[in-house]
């Protein structure tokens, strides 16, 4: 969100300026990646980093929302004891 929102700012500066439109947004462009690509590296990196893991199978442990969907997904949620209690749940 932060190269869209800079492409953003830097055409309308440039649209506002008065330049044709399509050579604003090549120039806008050109100039959101080139700062892009000298101050966003740490979240390049970090982009580049979890696609690695997850491509290579080396994924960190499931969070608590991915084990609640694969119990949802598998109907595993409520097991028959969850079922016949008639008061809260017990822990």
């Amino acid at each position: 969100m932060i190269r869209v929102g800079l492409f953003v700012a830097v055409l309308a500066v440039l649209l506002l300026a008065g330049i044709e439109g399509w050579l604003a947004a090549l120039i806008a462009a050109v100039i959101g990646l080139c700062v892009s690509y000298l101050f966003l590296g740490r979240q390049r990196e970090a982009v580049a980093t979890a696609v690695h893991h997850r491509r290579s199978g080396t994924t960190v442990a499931a969070t608590d929302d991915e084990d609640v969907e694969d119990a949802l997904e598998s109907n595993t949620f409520l097991g028959p004891k969850d079922l016949e209690s008639d008061g809260p749940a017990q822990r």
